[in-house]
């Protein structure tokens, strides 16, 4: 699996994740959810140079223009809720792209350790297309991998683009050993270094969906 570290190299995607981690900016729970779905337009954008694209002629109003456009047939797939507003900012960018929802939600079984369950999935045939699979945080790693899995039940994509926000350096191992593949790449705003006793990520920010859509019990 190849991996893309995208603030390794100063861009306006630095600043809108400064503001996702600023405590004082996360009060504002609508400027949150816009910062997630602009840097989703960002890595959307980043994302699309490594696309399959196939020239053809547009007509102008002066002249014929030989203009290349994706040829990839893609899906984008995300993991409700966090991963809502994330979604729509490649949504903005890849309007014609067909959509898959996965519900993933860990369950505690003491304070400190957990289980992955996947409940619900709605997504068109994978098979042979584009996966574009994205989720704000990775922490462990494990509720991308078990989404992915349970999404192959709807055909095996030709191509897949994990994506996330922060994740930690930990989900990113364990997501290298787990797709060993070279159709494979995983995108990344920011890696941070550590998990804390509850598989949250330090620095990171937080729980991206409280802060999107309010505390849940």
């Amino acid at each position: 699996m190849k991996v893309k570290h995208l603030i390794e190299e100063n861009s306006l995607l630095c600043h809108f994740v400064a503001e996702m981690r600023d405590i004082e900016i996360q009060k504002d729970a609508m400027r949150f959810r816009r910062n997630v779905e602009r840097v989703g337009e960002i890595m959307a954008y980043e994302l699309s140079k490594k696309l399959h694209y196939t020239e053809r002629d547009v007509q102008t109003p002066l002249g014929v223009a030989r203009c290349a456009q994706i040829s990839d047939q893609i899906v984008i797939g995300t993991i409700l809720r966090a991963g809502l507003t994330l979604h729509q900012g490649f949504l903005n960018y890849f309007d014609k792209a067909e959509n898959a929802f996965i519900s993933a939600y860990r369950k505690y079984k003491d304070r400190l350790n957990f289980d992955i369950f996947i409940e619900y999935i709605a997504s068109p045939s994978l098979e042979g297309k584009t996966l574009l699979l994205v989720d704000p945080m990775l922490a462990t790693g494990s509720s991308m991998e078990l989404a992915y899995r349970a999404l192959l039940t709807k055909g095996t994509p030709k191509e897949v683009h994990l994506v996330s926000i922060i994740s930690s350096q930990q989900a990113v191992d364990t997501l290298c050993e787990s797709f060993p593949d070279d159709n494979v790449t995983l995108w990344v705003a920011a890696i941070d270094p550590v998990l804390d006793d509850h598989a949250y990520i330090v620095p990171g920010l937080g729980d991206a969906g409280d802060l999107a859509y309010g505390e849940k019990l």
